[in-house]
């Protein structure tokens, strides 16, 4: 006969309820955090690290053509003739020429206005022949020479005989527009170095002044020719 106040210790006991560990488990997810938030600056950073690099040595350093090609894309690192000099830059497959000129080579002078080829303002002369950049692909003109507003400057640092007419005449207001109203004045009168009034307005024709100083303009044109 057993005793009602003995213990059975062959019966069955519930286990003992689990304790959560908070403390624990908030410092393994803090680190978790931490480490994830550190790989990711990490990578962040490398990838800045070498863009820059990229842009300061003027392309993929120390990689080849070969490598610099994907199989079946096109050829990235291209060497283009920029106001005579030849220089080596990466450059996307939908590229426009406005960009890498304004944002990969520092030729800040090419404005960017409207982006879709309708203001004038990114004009530069490829082989001589005015182009809208924002509307052209880098990668078409890489055979080609390319001149931009900074190309203009003299041997000693003079200014372009357009140039100097635009500022006799008083011919900028805002300014924004003017590499472009000289580049194609440049392209006129290379072509064409003593032209009509009609004939000059006929080449800037694709160049917008907001400022509405079409007759300044022109006015320059026509003094850029006689003194030439």
């Amino acid at each position: 006969m057993s005793d009602n106040n003995s213990v059975d210790l062959t019966a069955p006991t519930s286990p003992p309820e689990p304790r959560l560990d908070t403390g624990g488990a908030m410092e393994t997810l803090g680190r978790s955090k931490a480490s994830r938030r550190s790989f990711i600056k990490g990578v962040v950073a490398s990838g800045a690290v070498v863009s820059s690099a990229g842009y300061v040595f003027g392309g993929l350093s120390g990689c080849t053509p070969e490598q610099a090609a994907t199989p079946g894309g096109v050829e990235r690192l291209l060497r283009l003739n920029i106001n005579g000099e030849m220089r080596s830059v990466d450059v996307l497959p939908n590229e426009t020429l406005a960009m890498t000129l304004r944002y990969k080579l520092g030729l800040t002078g090419t404005k960017l206005g409207c982006d879709r080829g309708e203001c004038g303002a990114c004009t530069v002369l490829v082989d001589g022949v005015p182009n809208y950049s924002c509307s052209t692909l880098t990668h078409t003109v890489r055979s080609k020479e390319v001149r931009t507003i900074e190309g203009l400057e003299g041997a000693n640092g003079e200014l372009h005989p357009v140039q100097q007419a635009m500022i006799d005449e008083l011919s900028p207001q805002c300014g924004f527009c003017t590499p472009g109203q000289i580049m194609s004045a440049v392209a006129l009168l290379e072509t064409n170095p003593s032209p009509t009034r009609d004939e000059a307005r006929h080449a800037l024709s694709g160049n917008l002044c907001r400022c509405g100083a079409y007759d300044h303009y022109l006015n320059a044109v026509m003094r850029a020719a006689q003194s030439a």
